[in-house]
């Protein structure tokens, strides 16, 4: 190849001499029908084209002496050829149908251009693994990147950068450094295209594509590539085939060098300690992210999550601070909580007797005992709770409102604005085709497909629905079962705890309470049957999507998204929906309890205390939302440091030089395609636990908070140091995720409603406040929220058994007690039914459930509508570059028209004038 000169200084003219390329169909066409030539005179002049010139070396090569005794590179032995992908394999003893596929797989790899050396088993680390590396030269990528329309660089962008900010001073320390933010230059971009090479703006072409396009385009050759003789019965495809049935081990792109120093060749990037130091290491957690160095070197799918997840954290800084003021209003206006004063009091809350919590081993207590759990109710439910709810409500939406801006923003940094998900999700999953062995006519493409009958289908789909069914069955049947158990066990404590033992113990003696215990023992009991039954269902999961077969990628991902999710959300918040919204509710009243099995069960239903169930839901939020961030974080960060520790306890032990990049590489774990699906799930889970009972915990933000900031530098270091290089991917957006999230927002503006409303004590305050208190404060409140019942008229089986009851309690004299609920005293006309302030709470409550969710739907509908999806400016620059394209294609073309012409031109000039000699004695007197 040689330039020619004399375009403006943003263009490039590039001339390919004997060019000849023929015209290549898409697909598998593509792998099967053509066939590279390696002897460019410039580019390889080193190909191997054979298996048995494997592992020659190049006679006079300088690089070849330099590293031949360093195996920690990226580069083939000749030192010039880049390793874009590797293969392993052992030698089985009764593998020789393994060696047959093998070999036939990499006779095909080559018949497709690509160049292969191999690193035989004496020179790995356990004497047994076969090392093929795999480059691919120019020919081939410029190929494939036609196929897959990678975007390349054709004209330096002439936009305006952004000016100045006023005060920029003041991120400078969470700034890194320009060469580490942007690792390219800005370029208009456009999809390459083999047949116009000379349009695009080339300096180098071993350097216009980055590894992760290299690897992602060699991975897709790979996945196509038949192992079978061309007469073969046997029609199966593809390396992950090949990997399933062990013919190969692992399959994997190559870092580009140790993680904490750099490469000792200086045309290798070194990209992988950039990103270990100035983003993976937890130091680093007030810095930006690096997220454009992410995007070239793991891919753009990997890119958008770190970018999501960097985005929801930031977010959450004006949740959790918000969260943060209204718990700072609940402790500043401790003191001046009438209802909690009088509860404490020894003469109003000391005098008033309460009806028992049990059956039978629970006694007569008083008010004043729930002292403690009254002011911790008042840090989480007061006024803040009902202006927090509403916040939280248009945070999300905000949230929401600017991601879809900012993926906007990066989809066109990261040119992917035109493209198409199929071309990469939408392609036919190998295990669909070995599968389905029905063919039918494809009426787009005319070709024969495979495709899996009705009937199969109605069969697989009912298999899985029934075993989902069984599944969420299961965890509600556990969530029973825990229910059972606090109605069971509360009784134990309250007996137990009847004098009070529990306050000898120091410090925290005093806080616990039977309603605490049975909270906190539950809540644990809980957690535990959640993680056992998230690591069953995980691979029930997986089993019945693959027992479905489905046909593409994106229908593979989308479906067994919408199964785990929907398990994780009856997993996780099954229990806080019980404590939130149900217990309490269907208590009865003395002499009428309602019972969870009928009465001859005698487990009576929870009831609140009178300071309401919102502390207990508090309790179980923190306990599960934060058991299952330490939980996650420990297998996260643990776990892979631990297999990775004891898979390279050998090549530890070998001497630096001597340690390949590639054994290095094999012992690290290797990153799945569902990888990234359990990050997502881990971060939605928890986005559900701080939107849809947020109202019950403030602090729930600031939580998630500490652990995103966390998160971002585990995942990051995880990325860098523990899992093998992925391959890259494209992706335009988050995906299913992103619908997930709109429907967990939507959720959370009616849950957070009905938790204001019937578990918090707030609207029967304002209610009493408003409507029945005779000195426009709240005093008075608990006697009026408290009914009356007459202890005699108590049956039985519900009476406390002898000693239960205090010492203080004297039948003789105290006649009645009280109980949490609206109904007419004993001897009133409608003795125990309720009362018209019970229906006047009542009708309160459901007004503002409807007041609530109007006001937050009205504002999150048009806050939604007021925010563009896509920024005004980023529509310009799109327009921009569309119009550039267009205009230098059609420059381009005139130029090359002129060319052809002239050329012709001369041919013809030449030919005439040869035939006169008059004529050609002019020519060349005017030349």
């Amino acid at each position: 190849m040689k330039r020619i000169t004399g375009k403006a200084m943003d263009e490039t003219l590039i001339e390919l001499k004997n060019a000849t390329d023929s015209q290549i169909g898409d697909g598998l066409a593509v792998l099967t029908a053509f066939r590279i030539n390696l002897h460019s005179d410039e580019d390889n002049g080193h190909g191997f084209n054979s298996l048995s010139d494997r592992g020659t070396s190049l006679p006079g090569n300088a690089e070849f002496d330099k590293l031949q005794f360093n195996k920690d590179t990226v580069f083939f032995r000749d030192g010039v050829r880049r390793i874009d992908f590797v293969l392993s394999y052992v030698d089985d003893r009764d593998g020789e149908k393994k060696q047959e596929r093998r070999r036939e797989f990499e006779a095909n790899l080559e018949k497709l251009g690509l160049e292969l050396e191999t690193e035989d088993k004496s020179q790995s680390d356990d004497s047994k693994t076969y090392f093929l590396k795999i480059h691919a030269p120019w020919e081939v990528i410029a190929t494939y990147a036609d196929v897959l329309k990678i975007k390349v660089p054709f004209k330096a962008s002439d936009i305006p950068k952004g000016q100045d900010v006023p005060l920029e001073f003041l991120s400078r320390p969470f700034r890194l450094p320009k060469h580490i933010m942007h690792p390219e230059p800005d370029y208009f971009t456009s999809p390459f295209d083999k047949g116009k090479i000379d349009f695009f703006f080339i300096n180098q072409k071993d350097t216009l594509f980055p590894p992760s396009t290299r690897n992602r385009i060699v991975f897709y050759i790979l996945a196509r590539c038949p192992y079978h003789k061309e007469n073969g019965k046997d029609k199966d495809t593809g390396i992950k085939r090949l990997l399933s049935n062990g013919t190969y081990t692992a399959a994997f792109p190559l870092h580009d060098c140790r993680y904490w120093k750099r490469a000792r060749n200086d045309e290798c990037e070194s990209e992988r300690y950039n990103l270990y130091k100035h983003w993976a290491r937890f130091l680093c957690f007030y810095k930006e992210q690096p997220l454009n160095l992410i995007r070239k070197y793991y891919g753009e799918k990997i890119g958008i999550y770190f970018a999501w997840l960097g985005f929801y954290t930031e977010m959450l800084f004006f949740a959790a601070v918000m969260g943060l003021i209204c718990f700072t209003y609940g402790l500043l206006s401790y003191d001046d909580n009438v209802s909690s004063k009088e509860v404490c009091d020894p003469n109003i809350g000391g005098d008033i007797v309460m009806c028992p919590l049990c059956d039978r081993k629970c006694g007569f207590w008083k008010l004043n005992s729930t002292c403690l759990s009254s002011w911790q109710s008042h840090l989480f439910d007061n006024e803040g709770t009902v202006f927090f709810a509403i916040f939280m409500g248009i945070w999300v939406t905000l949230f929401l409102e600017f991601w879809k801006r900012r993926q906007a923003r990066l989809a066109y940094e990261w040119d992917l604005v035109d493209f198409e998900e199929e071309q990469q999700q939408l392609q036919i999953r190998p295990e669909f085709e070995i599968k389905c062995t029905n063919k039918r006519l494809n009426r787009i493409t005319q070709e024969m497909e495979p495709y899996l009958p009705i009937t199969s289908k109605c069969a697989r789909f009912c298999i899985s629905g029934t075993t989902v069914i069984f599944w969420m069955s299961l965890i509600v049947a556990c969530i029973i079962g825990v229910i059972a158990y606090r109605l069971a066990v509360f009784a134990a404590f309250a007996s137990i705890m009847k004098e009070s033992p529990t306050k000898k113990i120091h410090l925290v003696g005093s806080l616990i309470t039977p309603q605490l215990a049975t909270s906190v023992t539950a809540s644990c009991i809980n957690f535990v049957i959640i993680m056992v039954l998230n690591f069953f269902y995980e691979r029930v999961a997986i089993w019945i999507t693959d027992l479905e077969i489905p046909k593409t990628y994106l229908e593979y991902e989308n479906k067994l998204t919408t199964k785990m999710f929907m398990f994780q959300f009856v997993n996780y918040y099954s229990s806080c929906f019980y404590v939130a919204f149900f217990k309490g509710k269907f208590v009865g009243h003395p002499g009428n309890y309602s019972y969870m099995f009928g009465k001859g069960s005698r487990l009576r239903n929870e009831e609140c205390d009178p300071g309401g169930c919102l502390i207990e839901l508090t309790t179980q939020l923190v306990i599960v939302m934060a058991g299952k961030q330490l939980w996650g974080n420990i297998q996260e960060a643990l776990l892979p440091l631990m297999r990775n520790w004891w898979g390279s306890r050998k090549g530890r032990h070998q001497p630096e030089n001597q340690y390949s990049r590639w054994e290095q590489d094999r012992d690290l774990l290797n990153f799945t395609q569902l990888g990234l699906f359990y990050e997502y799930l881990e971060m939605v889970i928890q986005f559900g636990f701080i939107t849809i009972f947020v109202a019950s915990f403030p602090l729930a933000p600031l939580l998630a908070l500490c652990n995103n900031i966390l998160e971002v530098r585990v995942d990051a270091w995880k990325f860098t140091t523990q899992f093998r290089r992925p391959v890259a991917q494209k992706a335009r957006n988050i995906g299913a995720w992103q619908e997930i999230l709109n429907v967990v927002a939507i959720l959370s503006v009616v849950t957070n409603a009905f938790i204001v409303a019937f578990t918090s004590d707030m609207i029967p305050r304002l209610v009493y406040l408003y409507a029945y208190g005779t000195k426009a404060n709240m005093e008075g409140y608990i006697n009026n929220s408290l009914s009356i019942y007459n202890i005699s008229q108590i049956p039985l089986k519900s009476f406390p058994e002898e000693g239960e009851s205090p010492t203080w309690f004297n039948s003789s004299v105290i006649t009645t007690c009280r109980y949490h609920d609206y109904r007419y005293p004993p001897g009133h006309q409608k003795e125990y039914a309720h009362t018209m302030q019970f229906w006047h709470i009542l009708a309160a409550k459901l007004a503002f459930i409807i007041i609530m969710e109007h006001i937050v739907f009205v504002v999150k509908f048009f806050v939604a509508w007021m925010i563009p999806d896509v920024p005004s400016e980023v529509k310009a620059r799109i327009k921009r570059e569309r119009y550039l394209i267009q205009e230098y294609l059609h420059n381009y073309e005139v130029e090359k028209l002129k060319l052809q012409l002239s050329a012709n031109l001369i041919t013809d000039s030449r030919s005439d004038f040869c035939s006169s000699p008059d004529k050609a004695e002019v020519l060349s007197e005017c030349l």
